[in-house]
């Protein structure tokens, strides 16, 4: 089941009455039925994989308790190891087994040296990636004394597995998420109009938006050997916008469906479009991840590195950033991508202005000039390394590039127009302008709610609601759940 299906619909629905109508005096009995509901979510997609979101999550779960009871400091880190060994041994396994075999047969293989080292046939789990470092942070948060370790079960469980952001984040931290299933819920009226309003400004950004433009998308990196350098130029820009609206909208439905069940969890995204450098770029992109590598990655490096003074720091974000992009997937494009926008960084540590540049006021209709060429300028940057994140192989991104860097850069775009694509372009339109004008708020259109009559907010509702139906593209997953 994935948010934009019928499917799911029809079981949040039916979750939900249940959730709220027959669980809601006990906190126990709603907790027990949360956690069976994720797990069927989970095993919707495979239910062979269920084993092994559980057994993760028991073992990280007794893993948590023995860390905080014993006194031992050795032996508190010996325990951490395991849980890390665990964790990150299965995301290994499942995830870059196959691309560190190619990779080192291949490198072998240029010496003229032969390996016999056989890849596996293997089905990424979903959302492994999520639920492993949602696991991770709670017991180096334990070994750190930042929290203490649930005893109940259930709890824990539903924390690992908690299906609105189980298989495409956010990753959500124990300390947030932990204590809200502790307590006994009341249902909320406002939270869950917050939550319808933003399940309906996630589903235009996702169905409306990124499936549209991903047809231009697909087509211009698809044909990308016969068309005009100006075509490509697009292209890349057409993927920024649909990774954006895809993910984003994810994001915003997930906390939709939590804010429905009576969950506040992490925001992931904060307009990152209308970021002036790199910087502030990945504070406002997937920020989950990006404050999940900021506190266990960059800031324990750059402890590491401190004497090395910016040097060290260089060093601590690159290192940061080729585990960003590792992350993503088992590619060489994703590593390139990570380095690149690790280099992206350089020139904002040596002169020392990382994090000196103001947001821009909320109050403001337009951009100063100064402003806006910062915007242009950081969106180009993030524009030209989505080809790398969009492109399959190393080939495909050199070729794709190399074609952009030719005179036909200067010639009328070429590419096929259809009501599907027209659709995305002028609804992209219509987000980038809505995102711009709301950007004070927590979302685009949370504050529909409070300034506007009750007439026109349920006509600004309905009119979205019917552009859902209207103009709804053709189902797509969602491009995260591959990572």
């Amino acid at each position: 089941m994935i948010f934009n299906s019928v499917a799911f619909f029809l079981f949040f629905i039916a979750f939900f009455f249940i959730y709220w109508l027959v669980f809601k005096q006990s906190v126990k009995l709603q907790n027990i039925f949360l956690l069976t509901g994720c797990y069927v979510f989970y095993a919707w997609w495979d239910w062979r994989f269920l084993a092994l979101l559980a057994g993760s999550s028991l073992l990280t779960y007794y893993l948590g308790i023995n860390i905080a009871k014993t006194q031992n400091e050795k032996k508190k880190t010996w325990l951490l190891y395991a849980g890390l060994l665990q964790g990150i041994g299965l995301l290994v396994f499942f995830k870059y087994y196959n691309f560190f075999v190619t990779s080192f047969t291949e490198a072998f293989s240029f010496l003229n040296i032969k390996l016999h080292l056989q890849t596996l046939q293997l089905i990424l789990p979903l959302g492994i990636s999520f639920y492993t470092f949602r696991s991770i942070s709670y017991l180096l948060d334990i070994k750190n004394e930042e929290i203490e370790p649930t005893t109940n079960g259930v709890v824990f469980f539903s924390y690992v597995a908690f299906f609105p952001s189980l298989v495409s984040g956010p990753i959500d931290r124990a300390k947030l998420l932990i204590p809200q299933l502790e307590k006994k819920r009341e249902f909320n009226y406002n939270l869950a109009a917050d939550g319808m309003r933003r399940i309906l400004w996630g589903m235009f950004k996702k169905v409306v938006v990124a499936d549209n433009i991903a047809i231009a998308t697909d087509q211009i990196f698809d044909g990308y050997a016969t068309m005009p350098a100006s075509s490509l130029v697009l292209g890349a820009i057409f993927y920024a916008i649909q990774l954006y609206a895809d993910f984003s909208g994810y994001s915003e439905m997930a906390m939709g469906f939590a804010n429905l069940l009576g969950f506040n969890i992490t925001k992931n995204f904060n307009y990152p479009f209308f970021a002036q450098n790199i910087a502030q770029f990945w504070q406002r992109w997937h920020i989950s991840l990006t404050s999940w590598m900021t506190e266990y990655v960059f800031t324990p490096l750059s402890f590491i590195f401190r004497r090395k003074g910016k040097t060290g720091v260089i060093l601590a974000i690159m290192i940061n950033f080729l585990l960003v992009g590792l992350w993503h997937g088992s590619n060489w494009t994703f590593i390139w991508f990570g380095f690149m926008h690790g280099l992206y960084f350089i020139p904002l540590i040596l002169k020392g202005t990382i994090n000196k540049t103001p947001d821009i006021s909320t109050i403001k209709t337009f951009p100063s000039f100064t402003e806006f060429r910062k915007i242009v300028g950081t969106f180009a940057l993030v524009a030209a390394t989505i080809i790398i994140f969009r492109c399959g192989s190393v080939t495909h991104t050199l070729q794709y590039y190399r074609h952009i860097f030719s005179a036909s850069i200067m010639s009328k775009p070429v590419f096929t127009l259809n009501m599907n694509t027209i659709a995305g372009i002028i609804f992209s339109v219509v987000l980038i302008i809505t995102e711009w004008l709301g950007r004070g708020q927590d979302y685009a259109i949370a504050g529909v709610n409070t300034r506007f009559s009750k007439p026109v907010r349920w006509t600004i509702y309905y009119t979205l609601a019917l552009i859902i139906f209207l103009f709804a593209g053709k189902e797509q997953q969602f491009i995260y759940l591959q990572f």
